[in-house]
C-alpha cells in the first residue's frame, strides 16, 4: 500500500470514528478497532534507504542545521493537568540539560493535549503521527490516551516512551504487535495493584473491600489486579462497581456501597470523580467506619483543592517518588525544577518524563548516520531497538527495558494528605509518606531501647508475615545489618514528629 493510500484509508476511518453520534460507548469500540486495525492496514513493511541508513520501516532524514524533532502528549486542560504539565516540565529540563541540542541539531520540542482520554489521544496521536519528521514522542500521563495513541504512533514507525500511563496490557506479553514501538519508564499496575492489595489486607487490616473504576484502562485495569490479589490474600470482593469520569452525584453509589458495609473502598480514578467520592462519602450513613483509598492520580494540589477538608486522613497507593529513594541526582534536580518553574513538583511524574527524555538522547546518537553534506539520518526501527536496549541509572531509579517495553521497576509507598491547603502539597510530605508492608525508611526518632535507624510499617507481629517485600532487613546505629527472620519480632514506636495529625502506626524490628 502507498503512503498516500494509507494517509486515505487513515483519513476515513478516522473520520468514520469520530461521528459515532453522541455515543461515547460506540465511539470508544470505534477507538478500539481503530487501534487494532490501523497498525495493519497502514504501517510501512518494506525496508527504505535513504543516505547511509537501510532501515526496515523507514529512514529519517533531517538536513543539515535542522531541528530533531520529538513530540509529547500529556493532560495540558481539565481537572488532571498537574500530571501533564508536571511531566512536561521534567522532559524540557532534560533537554535544557544539553543545551536544546543533540549532535549539532537543534532540538524542537512538541506537546499536544490529550484530555486524558481517549479521543484527545488518538487526536494528539495522529497529529504527532502526521508530521514526517517527528522522531520519537513522549508521553502520555494517562492509559486512556495512551493505549489508541501508541498504535497510531508505531504505524508510522514512530517510538513511544511514556512516563506515567501505567495500565497493565500496555506492556503486557500479549499486548500485539501494534504497541512494539510502545515502552514505559512508570511501573507497571500489575505491581501497583498486587502492592495495594497487601497494603489494604495487612496494613489496613481490611477483610471486606469494594473496588471502584470509572471505566478508563488505568482505573478498571488496577481495581481488577487489586482485587484478584485481594481474594488471594483470604479477603472478599463484595462488589466492583463503575462510575463515569464526568459524574457529579456519588450518592446513589455510594449508598448502594455502603449496605455492603465494606472495610475499604478501593477507587483509583481521576481528581474531578474522586473528589466528589471523597466528599459525599461523608454524608452517607453507614460508611463512618470505612477507609478510602485512592491511586496515583490524585497526587497532586488540585485534588486536595476539590476535595477541601474531606482530604484530610485520606490515603494513596503510589510508586514512592520521595527524595531520599530516588536517583542520585534527583535533590539537584528538585532545585533546578523549582528555580526554573517558580514551585516544587507539582505531581509525581516528572522524574519518570526527565528519565523517558534521557532514553531519546541517549538512543538517538547511537543510531543516527550523517553523510558528508551534514545532513543526519536515523532508522525508525533502529531507534525503536536503541530505545529499549538502554539501560541507566536514571532520575526515577533504574531503567532497563524487557522485551514488551517495561523498563522501570516498581517501589512501593503509601500516602497520607495532612493538609487541605493545595499550596501545602510537596510529594512526601504532602500527601505525607506512609510505608508500605515492609518498605525501609529512615528519619524516626532515635529509640535507644531499640537502637534502629530504619523501619518497617506493618501491622503484623513478625517478618515472615511481610509477605514478598523487600529489603527485609534493617540498619542498627552500630552499622551493621540484620536479617529480617522468622521470630524477630516487631513493635511499635512513635511516629516523626514532622506532622501533627494522626497517621498510620510505625513499627521497627528489635536489635538483637
Amino acid at each position: 500500500m502507498s503512503p498516500r493510500g494509507s494517509a486515505v484509508r487513515e483519513e476515513a476511518l478516522t473520520e468514520w470514528g469520530s461521528h459515532m453520534i453522541g455515543n461515547t460507548e460506540l465511539r470508544h469500540v470505534a477507538l478500539a478497532i481503530l487501534a487494532v486495525i490501523m497498525p495493519v492496514l497502514v504501517h510501512p513493511s518494506y525496508a527504505a534507504t535513504l543516505g547511509p541508513v537501510t532501515d526496515p520501516i523507514g529512514v529519517v532524514r533531517i538536513p543539515k542545521g535542522a531541528p530533531i524533532q520529538i513530540g509529547a502528549y500529556w493532560v495540558m486542560s481539565g481537572a488532571d493537568t498537574a500530571m501533564g504539565i508536571d511531566s512536561k516540565r521534567g522532559a524540557e529540563l532534560a533537554f535544557k540539560n544539553i543545551g536544546n541540542k543533540l549532535l549539532g541539531h537543534p532540538v524542537k520540542f512538541t506537546v499536544e493535549d490529550d484530555q486524558c482520554n481517549a479521543e484527545g489521544g488518538q487526536t494528539a496521536a495522529t497529529k504527532l503521527a502526521a508530521n514526517p519528521q517527528m522522531l520519537i514522542v513522549l508521553g502520555g500521563a494517562c492509559s486512556s490516551a495512551a493505549t489508541p495513541a501508541a498504535p497510531i504512533l508505531w504505524q508510522q514507525g514512530i517510538t513511544n516512551i511514556c512516563n506515567a500511563c501505567s495500565a497493565p496490557s500496555l506492556t503486557a506479553p500479549d499486548r500485539g504487535p501494534q504497541y512494539a514501538g510502545f515502552g514505559r519508564t512508570i511501573a507497571s499496575d500489575i505491581d501497583q495493584g498486587s502492592s495495594d492489595a497487601k497494603y489494604v489486607f495487612t496494613v489496613l487490616k481490611a477483610k471486606t473491600v469494594v473496588a471502584v473504576h470509572d471505566g478508563s484502562p488505568y482505573a478498571q485495569q488496577l481495581a481488577a489486579v487489586m482485587a484478584k490479589s485481594f481474594g488471594g490474600l483470604g479477603g472478599k470482593v463484595l462488589s466492583i462497581e463503575a462510575i463515569a469520569p464526568t459524574d457529579v452525584d456519588m450518592h446513589p453509589v455510594l449508598a448502594k456501597i455502603a449496605a455492603e458495609k465494606p472495610d475499604v473502598i478501593y477507587m483509583p480514578i481521576f481528581v474531578a470523580a474522586a473528589a466528589q467520592m471523597l466528599r459525599q462519602s461523608k454524608e452517607i450513613s453507614g460508611l463512618e467506619h470505612t477507609t478510602l483509598v485512592g491511586g496515583g492520580s490524585l497526587a497532586a494540589a488540585q485534588f486536595i483543592e476539590a476535595s477541601g477538608p474531606a482530604v484530610i486522613g485520606f490515603h494513596i497507593c503510589y510508586p514512592d517518588v520521595s527524595v531520599d529513594t530516588m536517583g542520585k541526582g534527583y535533590p539537584a534536580f528538585v532545585e533546578e525544577y523549582t528555580k526554573a518553574y517558580g514551585e516544587a513538583p507539582i505531581s509525581g511524574y516528572h522524574a519518570n518524563a526527565f528519565d523517558a527524555a534521557e532514553m531519546a538522547i541517549k538512543a538517538i546518537p547511537k543510531v543516527a548516520k550523517a553523510d558528508k553534506e551534514g545532513n543526519l539520518y536515523v532508522g525508525r526501527q533502529a531507534l525503536r531497538d536503541a530505545v529499549f536496549a538502554e539501560k541507566f541509572d536514571g532520575l526515577s531509579g533504574p531503567i532497563a527495558c524487557d522485551p514488551y517495553g517495561q523498563c522501570a521497576k516498581f517501589k512501593p509507598a503509601v500516602y497520607e494528605f495532612v493538609s487541605d491547603d493545595p499550596k501545602t502539597f510537596s510529594m512526601g510530605q504532602e500527601p505525607e509518606k506512609g510505608l508500605a508492608v515492609g518498605q525501609v525508611v529512615s528519619g524516626l526518632h532515635e529509640q535507644p531501647a531499640w537502637d534502629v535507624r530504619q523501619a518497617f510499617h506493618a501491622g503484623v507481629g513478625d517478618c515472615d508475615a511481610l509477605g514478598d517485600f523487600q529489603p527485609h532487613r534493617f540498619k542498627p546505629q552500630a552499622g551493621h545489618e540484620v536479617e529480617c527472620h522468622a521470630g524477630l519480632q516487631l513493635g511499635p514506636v512513635a511516629r516523626p514528629q514532622a506532622h501533627g495529625a494522626l497517621a498510620p502506626v510505625w513499627w521497627v524490628a528489635e536489635a538483637d
